[in-house]
């Protein structure tokens, strides 16, 4: 028991070689650490990058999890960096025919060291908010690198958006374009637009919540009524048009959205410059690429491409493209330890240390994700994997088939690397967890877990009273 209680905190010397992150307080003044074990410090690495098996241990691309989680502690998200470059090659070599630029969705995954990954790829971001804005120049992103999207950009956001010179701002409503041409005239610049256009094309997705290009959803302006809009771009002194822009959906696996939407919104290019448009330079396709959470036949990504190139390339416009979950989904887990073992009302209980706060997926989305033991195990379970947040929600997965794990010992939540620890709260006031990046047989710690007074930092006990 007294060792058990030892992993599940995290903390203790663990050896010669490797270099400890305690996940108590302590821990704080030790974010960019990097530990190597003796089992990966040899790593060659070999077939595909990411989570795979060596012996009965799951491994990050040959580096142990069970190191990870002695040195980190658990919950935490684990994201390999050969998994992301992997991706990212894969995207723009298949597009490789095309002008083109993979403009990263920084709402997939936001943290600091995955975006300075991207951007030493040659990525630039999609962002949808001033705070992923401040993300985006923190890790070395310029504004030239920046499209900025959003159905709701503030006034201020527009400033800021400005007075960075961002590529493209992605236009949602004619009230914004409005807005940013005011804006603009007021700091005496040009704005540089794009028009998002919903192309209306109905998808299937795997939840309702994932559809963006059907009609009367709250995202683009509604086809019919951008031409309109676009002939009153043209007439305003401080926006320049220079793009047109859609976003079908996610967890898109089929071409047949992409290609019914590329055909309307090429139609409409026609119809713009009949109108007047001589500046248009870009074409941005969104993003919404599937990966896969189970036995889903993954994309086509050169057939995609195929798609587009075939389209486009008569345009002669470039093409910007919005990856972010086909970037990171699968290049990440949460890592999470066995609690307790409960049998109730003829079902059984996995109880693991990670909950809905940590990822909400499963909670909001019903979304799967493969859920593995990271030690072999030698026998199968039907059980409900839940976690300690109070409520009946607060589930990784329900009625699963699965590894036959015990109290202490460590589960993967797979393909949690978009969309995982972006989502995460602090209900139940409940700290977030770490984040670990894995590169070159080594890992270090990229955010650090929260402690009790992060909690309350930002609170107060009696307030500055003031009166009307």
């Amino acid at each position: 028991m007294s060792q058990m209680r030892r992993e599940i905190g995290g903390g203790g010397a663990l050896g010669e070689g490797i270099l400890t992150v305690p996940a108590g307080e302590s821990g704080a003044h030790h974010q960019s650490a990097i530990a190597v074990s003796e089992a990966s410090a040899q790593y060659t690495p070999s077939g595909e990058p990411g989570f795979n098996r060596v012996g009965d241990e799951l491994r990050c691309d040959g580096v142990s999890l069970d190191v990870i989680a002695l040195a980190i502690g658990t919950p935490a998200y684990i994201y390999s960096a050969p998994s992301i470059r992997h991706q990212y090659g894969l995207l723009s070599e298949a597009l490789s025919g095309v002008p083109h630029r993979l403009h990263y969705s920084v709402k997939a995954n936001s943290n600091l060291a995955i975006l300075d990954l991207l951007r030493g790829l040659g990525a630039g971001v999609d962002i949808v908010s001033g705070g992923e804005m401040y993300r985006a120049q923190s890790a070395g992103f310029k504004g030239r690198d920046i499209v900025f999207s959003g159905v709701g950009k503030t006034e201020r956001e527009l400033i800021e958006a400005l007075t960075l010179r961002v590529l493209l701002i992605n236009v949602e409503s004619e009230e914004e374009l409005t807005l940013l041409d005011a804006v603009a005239g007021s700091l005496g610049v040009m704005a540089p637009v794009a028009l998002r256009v919903n192309p209306e094309v109905m998808v299937d997705t795997p939840h309702p919540y994932t559809r963006t290009g059907v009609k009367g959803m709250k995202f683009g302006i509604p086809f019919d009524e951008t031409l309109v809009v676009a002939e009153r771009a043209l007439r305003m002194k401080h926006v320049q048009l220079i793009g047109l822009d859609m976003h079908v959906g996610s967890q898109i696996s089929r071409f047949e959205p992409y290609e019914i939407g590329l055909g309307r919104l090429l139609q409409l290019k026609a119809e713009v410059e009949s109108a007047g448009a001589r500046d248009l330079k870009y074409l941005d396709i969104g993003g919404g690429l599937a990966v896969t959470y189970d036995a889903e036949r993954p994309l086509d990504v050169n057939g995609f491409a195929e798609v587009v190139k075939r389209m486009v390339l008569p345009s002669g416009l470039q093409v910007l493209l919005e990856p972010g979950r086909f970037l990171v989904g699968n290049a990440g887990i949460l890592l999470t330890r066995v609690l307790y073992r409960k049998r109730s009302g003829g079902k059984e209980f996995i109880i693991v240390d990670a909950g809905m706060n940590d990822l909400i997926r499963p909670s909001h989305y019903n979304a799967y994700h493969r859920l593995e033991a990271v030690r072999a195990t030698k026998g199968k379970t039907v059980a409900d994997v839940v976690g300690p947040v109070c409520e009946s929600g607060d589930f990784l997965g329900l009625h699963r088939d699965m590894d036959d794990v015990q109290p202490g010992e460590l589960l993967a939540v797979h393909s949690a690397g978009a969309y995982g620890f972006v989502m995460a709260s602090n209900y139940n006031s409940r700290p977030r967890v770490a984040e670990v990046l894995v590169d070159n047989g080594r890992f270090g710690q990229v955010t650090e877990r929260e402690q009790y007074s992060d909690l309350v930092r930002k609170e107060c006990l009696e307030p500055e009273w003031r009166t009307s």
